[in-house]
């Protein structure tokens, strides 16, 4: 029963954030590939200001503020490129962000991260077990309404057309700079609030729980569920989050089985690909314009 808690926490959590990569990236049309940033920057911020005397909530709060104002600043540069050349910039930023977690140790603890973080309570009754679980798809489902009315907006439909054209928006009239941060502040206000459930609910974190490795993993996410869908947002989060927790269950060779798995998932997100290069929920080369 905890095995199946936990798979079920885990996949909730990575829902949330690859409902908010999926704003960026399927309905803003922006790739990018630190996503683990803003998910770190809310499980250090909660995990600091909670260790330091800051309620659960508040200490939260505090994260998803500070994600939004960093990333603010990233914003700011990146936004004035668009394509590969914003996904270097992200790239860029996500291993920077790493070296500062590794190399920060008066504040990150460095390689040995955090640990001993107090469990996420409410009103000073902590969530555990099945209680935090059901909290975590609470929450994800109401993000994904808040981010569904949000794309539904007149702001979401200014911003679906500067995905799809830019250059005519632009002729149009749209603020295509306000529109694109606004995207980037929400996006990561959502990535810190993930963080923040998973700093809480692992009670430790560290420089690699954070890493590129996670970026890429939220990205395929969101392309496996389709971009430009929120609810194949989720799916792509779920599926992926169940199917290596599946193939464990493969009869194979001890020496061989952790490689042939490995080689399982890769061919399955091929076939995948190949087979459904719009997403599992993707109704077609252009990202649908609802949930």
């Amino acid at each position: 029963m905890e095995y199946v808690l936990h798979i079920a926490t885990i996949a909730g959590i990575f829902a949330i954030l690859a409902l908010a990569l999926d704003l960026l990236v399927g309905y803003g049309g922006m790739i990018s590939l630190a996503a683990a940033v803003f998910f770190g920057i809310g499980a250090y911020g909660s995990a600091l200001l909670t260790k330091g005397g800051m309620s659960p909530t508040a200490a939260m709060i505090a994260g998803m503020a500070a994600s939004t104002a960093i990333s603010m600043l990233i914003a700011l540069p990146a936004i004035r490129v668009r394509g590969i050349y914003l996904l270097i910039v992200t790239i860029a930023v996500q291993v920077v962000f790493t070296i500062v977690l590794q190399n920060w140790r008066s504040v990150t603890g460095g390689d040995a991260g955090i640990s001993n973080i107090a469990p996420y309570s409410i009103f000073g009754v902590p969530l555990r077990g099945p209680l935090f679980t059901v909290f975590v798809w609470v929450s994800c489902v109401a993000w994904w309404g808040i981010l569904l009315w949000v794309v539904r907006s007149p702001f979401g439909q200014v911003l679906q057309a500067l995905r799809d054209d830019e250059i005519g928006a632009v002729s149009l009239g749209k603020d295509v700079v306000t529109t694109k941060l606004v995207a980037f502040a929400v996006s990561s206000a959502v990535s810190a609030f993930a963080g923040a459930l998973y700093a809480h609910y692992s009670t430790y974190v560290d420089p690699h729980t954070f890493n590129i490795t996670v970026s890429i993993a939220v990205l395929l996410m969101v392309m496996l569920g389709g971009a430009g869908t929120l609810s194949g947002a989720v799916l792509g989060a779920i599926v992926l989050t169940l199917l290596p927790e599946v193939l464990k269950f493969l009869p194979l060779p001890p020496g061989a089985a952790a490689p042939l798995r490995q080689l399982t998932y890769g061919a399955l997100l091929v076939v995948v690909v190949f087979l459904r290069p719009q997403g599992l929920l993707g109704r077609g080369a252009t990202p649908t314009p609802g949930g």
